[in-house]
């Protein structure tokens, strides 16, 4: 009985992926607008956090119940009901190294609170110039850091709503700049067979500028002129870069929703800054709440994109018995950029 239950449950699966993968992309057909691609400073923020998101494509704004809730949607940290913390690490595109760790811890009544850390780096190259084109003998290198505090209350038993304050550092060799940040969220269950709408803004927060002494020069002022001061200390200043402000609103829902399987779709729907507005769709594939099946597929919808299908696994194993390990895993294709494996270790308590 149970063999024929998951055979039905896997077909549905099968068909919704086929659903989700091949058929809506069609559907959102590109505009002629300017997409503003490269104006915004700290694009490490657009990254992605949690193998289990990613693997539903991003669609992760309605149904963020576990701590990757802190980068999709705060307000979703509070219906978690336990503390969870995440390590994440992935080997980013062109050898970007990309960390995230993380932990939200239940307060009762009093809401959820979280904090994380979130850092990218480049590993270190060669400094060449015009007159050194094979190198001047230093090596360079740049990296990218995001702290910050999440807190998610429940108003009421079906609406929650949340934040998340955090600090952004960036540096180039020499030069540096920083910057604050806030992300908004809110998350309605309607009670409507475990449909949830979540809506959320985030970075919102001043503009970053890079200061430091690669910016320092040496000018003459007059070159005409000759016995003047050709040597007279000058800096360059750089252009302030908002950060990728970003809206966007989800829903999700539990097709079924059993003892032995659970079978969520998602839809999230982006409003970006520096990009045209795309939408990210997905389904997650329960079986006895123990084993995991994602597909999804990113950026429908979105000029000049190289993002596209995504797909991830997880198991859920109880240890000691009480907490519960979780490991998931992610695959997002990038087209002519090939493709993108993450892992994320997460453990309950």
């Amino acid at each position: 009985m149970i063999t024929v239950r998951i055979k039905q449950i896997w077909k549905q699966f099968i068909s919704i992926s086929i659903l989700v993968t091949f058929l809506l992309p069609p559907l959102f057909a590109s505009s002629d607008r300017l997409t503003n691609v490269g104006t915004t400073a700290a694009p490490f923020l657009e990254v992605g956090v949690g193998s289990r998101a990613i693997g539903m494509g991003g669609a992760f704004v309605a149904v963020a119940n576990d701590v990757s809730a802190m980068y999709w949607n705060p307000a979703g940290l509070c219906r978690i009901g336990y503390g969870e913390a995440v390590f994440e690490r992935v080997e980013w595109l062109a050898d970007i190294n990309f960390n995230y760790l993380g932990a939200a811890i239940p307060f009762g009544r009093w809401g959820t609170a979280g904090f994380f850390l979130n850092a990218m780096s480049v590993p270190k190259m060669e400094v060449r110039s015009v007159d050194y084109p094979d190198g001047t003998g230093e090596e360079y290198d740049a990296s990218s850091i995001a702290v910050g505090l999440s807190y998610s209350y429940a108003l009421t038993d079906r609406f929650s709503i949340g934040f998340t304050g955090k600090y952004i550092s960036e540096r180039i060799w020499h030069e540096k700049t920083s910057s604050i940040a806030l992300d908004i969220g809110t998350l309605y269950n309607t009670g409507l067979k475990g449909l949830r709408i979540g809506a959320a803004i985030t970075n919102f927060g001043p503009s970053m500028q890079m200061d430091g002494s690669d910016l320092i020069i040496y000018y003459d002022a007059d070159p005409s002129i000759d016995g003047n001061n050709d040597r007279i200390m000058g800096k360059l200043i750089t252009d302030e870069w908002p950060l990728p402000l970003n809206m966007q609103f989800g829903i999700a829902y539990d097709v079924f929703n059993t003892k032995f399987s659970r079978l969520t779709v998602a839809v999230d729907a982006f409003h970006p800054i520096n990009n045209t507005e795309s939408i990210n769709t997905g389904c997650e594939l329960s079986i006895l709440n123990m084993l995991f099946a994602r597909v999804g597929y990113q950026a429908i919808g979105q000029q000049d994109t190289e993002e596209g299908l995504t797909f991830g696994a997880g198991i859920r194993y109880k240890m000691f018995g009480q907490s519960n390990i979780k490991f998931d895993y992610a695959y997002a294709d990038f087209g002519l950029l090939e493709y993108v494996s993450r892992f994320t270790l997460r453990l309950d308590f």
